[in-house]
């Protein structure tokens, strides 16, 4: 019989080797290939809305969750017998280890993929809320639902935003706008949700529902299939010689980590991304307070515990609609130049607004004050990562990123104790809180507006002599040449008119 000319597919690679060392690999390459791009999803595809569904929800229970603690502040600090500042310290933890695991998660994500890291922050989710259920001390609270149940919310949340990179090139704008209506329906939801619950169940029945819920991100973690792209995987045809240089060291090794994922380096050469993430850092001192305190503030003076518990949600509805709107306008080329303008303005309307809260607490005062907090939270939302797209390269974003909501988790892990701890040296008078509030806001806002204004001005003068120098080495390198009558070649002189602005 004559021998046959193609080895099969499932032939071990090592197999394919001994008998054709070239052409067989090469072959069982090209069908693994062939193979693989006919389970893979195509970018663009009729699947890719389902991701983007999938990649909703998922931000809705996650991002929109840290909303609904303060419904529940009043009820732990009964529990445990704690004071203001010791309660501050759960929702604290929540929310910064919502934004602190994002280095840990693009290397999960790098490593095992989107899907398998959304699921994981689902089941790590849903166990911080069940263990939590059954805590005795405020620090074993600390470490299951807030530190456990945070870091979970963030493998979800930031995998569920990455993969929708891959899903859409087109209409990426418009994805990212529609999934962040999720984190709106999510803050809409939490705080009724939380009410209802509280109500029947009380606080740990509460948290035992929602480690239930939580399993659902491992549903939307399932619809996430892995999506085709122009890159090829790379394939080896056998184990890398051994190299004659010695390995790196582990501190080599961690190094090159820390520098591919905390961009050190950016934060030191480049002044716009200095300025920004110093403004930003102060202003979340004073960002996170309203969604902690507010709820028990209008409970304190005797507003209804649903109609406080409204007030969230009031802000939640307000964004579904006012988020993907800004979401839009931002991401138009027209305000490409003004986009860090515009985050410092609304950083200043933002502290503003949280001045209407400290002089009254009726509660139709209190809605007039969600809805004009809506809109600079929507403006806030909407600007704070495109801002960081324009003053980092997008080729070092991803690092910039990473130092980014670190140095940002970090404020929101100190700001609700350090409030909580005015509010037990001034016996609960909720009206410093929302001073404090807008001070860091305001503030922060004049910083970032004025230094950006600043550096504007010193750019413009190197940026215009830039220009010049590159026209004229342009002129030069492309400067005429014509023949005399004795042959001899000369270059004509070539008069160069700039235009540049004032």
């Amino acid at each position: 019989m004559p021998r046959p000319t193609h080895l099969p597919l499932a032939t071990s690679q090592g197999a394919v080797h001994s008998v054709l060392p070239g052409a067989g690999v090469a072959q069982a390459v090209r069908h693994s290939r062939q193979r693989m791009s006919q389970v893979l999803e195509r970018a663009e595809g009729c699947w890719a809305w389902v991701v983007l569904l999938a990649s909703l929800v998922t931000q809705g229970l996650t991002l929109g969750f840290p909303t609904c603690t303060g419904v529940f502040f009043t009820e732990l600090q009964h529990e445990f017998q704690a004071s203001n500042s010791e309660t501050s310290w759960f929702p604290s933890i929540l929310t910064a280890m919502l934004h602190a695991g994002g280095p840990l998660c693009s290397i999960l994500v790098g490593r095992f993929g989107c899907r398998v890291t959304v699921m994981l922050g689902g089941a790590l989710a849903s166990l911080g809320m069940v263990a939590g259920s059954f805590c005795r001390t405020l620090s074993q609270l600390y470490l299951t639902a807030g530190f456990i149940t945070g870091l979970g919310m963030c493998f979800s949340f930031q995998s569920s935003i990455t993969v929708l990179g891959f899903y859409f090139s087109r209409h990426r704008a418009l994805a990212n706008a529609l999934a962040s209506v999720g984190v709106s329906l999510g803050i809409t939801l939490w705080p009724l949700l939380s009410r209802y619950l509280l109500e029947d169940l009380g606080w740990r029945g509460t948290f035992l529902v929602f480690g239930g819920v939580f399993l659902h991100c491992c549903v939307c973690g399932a619809i996430l299939r892995p999506v085709a792209t122009s890159t090829a995987p790379e394939t080896t045809e056998g184990p890398p010689p051994p190299s004659k240089t010695p390995a790196p060291g582990c501190v080599a090794a961690c190094g090159r980590a820390i520098q591919r994922h905390l961009a050190f380096d950016i934060l030191r050469h480049n002044a716009g991304y200095r300025v920004y993430t110093l403004g930003v850092m102060w202003m979340i001192l004073g960002f996170p307070l309203p969604h902690v305190f507010l709820v028990p503030y209008a409970m304190w003076h005797g507003v209804d515990e649903h109609r406080a518990a409204l007030l969230i949600s009031i802000i939640g509805f307000s964004n579904i609609f006012l988020r993907p709107m800004a979401g839009l306008v931002a991401g138009r080329r027209d305000f490409a130049g003004h986009r860090k303008y515009l985050f410092s303005l609304a950083a200043l309307l933002n502290g503003l607004t949280n001045l209407v809260c400290a002089a009254s607490a009726d509660f139709w005062v209190l809605v007039g004050y969600c809805l004009a907090y809506s809109v600079s939270m929507s403006g806030i939302g909407a600007l704070l990562f495109q801002v960081l797209m324009d003053i980092v390269p997008m080729d070092r974003f991803s690092s910039a990123l990473g130092l980014f909501t670190i140095l940002e988790s970090i404020s929101i892990l100190i700001s609700p104790p350090l409030a909580g701890l005015l509010l037990d040296t001034t016996d609960n008078n909720f009206s410093y809180v929302f001073y404090m509030s807008s001070f860091f806001l305001i503030s922060a806002a004049l910083f970032m507006g004025g230094s950006f204004c600043v550096l504007q001005k010193k750019e413009r003068p190197g940026k215009q002599a830039e220009t010049e120098g590159a026209i004229t080495e342009s002129a030069s390198e492309q400067g005429l040449m014509v023949e005399d009558s004795c042959g001899s070649k000369k270059q004509l002189n070539t008069e160069v008119m700039y235009v540049t602005s004032v």
